[in-house]
């Protein structure tokens, strides 16, 4: 069963517009990720420092 040119042209568009958002949304949670991992470092960075500087006082 053979499909005119145009059915086929529109499921090609639309599966690489699905396509493309995917991808999109994937880069997009990586991005958010790796966001997230930074403030996480950062807090932890700063938890860190603000122990040092009371054991230091308490000295």
């Amino acid at each position: 069963m053979r499909h005119s040119r145009p059915e086929v042209a529109r499921w090609r568009m639309l599966r690489q517009a699905t396509r493309r958002r995917r991808r999109w949304l994937e880069s997009q949670s990586r991005r958010n990720i790796r966001i997230f991992a930074l403030r996480k470092l950062d807090i932890a960075r700063q938890r860190r420092s603000l122990l040092f500087a009371q054991a230091e006082l308490s000295h």
